[in-house]
């Protein structure tokens, strides 16, 4: 499947958890636990996408990828 890399993670300063896409500048969005995160920043993405599409910006293609390094 080629879609969106999400993050998510805990925000103690917002009491709570963000999701971001960092394909897509400026798409996050808050929730009280993960899975609140991650269905609005599903909302959000479909949004982002919508808007770019009608006003003719350009939509980046997937790239993101997390990568996992481990140290000694």
């Amino acid at each position: 499947m080629n879609d969106y890399h999400i993050n998510i993670f805990a925000s103690d300063e917002d009491g709570g958890y963000v999701a971001n896409l960092p394909d897509l500048t400026c798409c996050s969005a808050f929730g009280a636990k993960p899975e609140e995160a991650l269905a609005e920043v599903q909302r959000v993405k479909a949004a982002w996408l919508a808007a770019a599409q009608a006003t003719g910006k350009p939509v980046p293609r997937p790239k993101y990828r997390l990568a996992i390094y481990q140290t000694a």
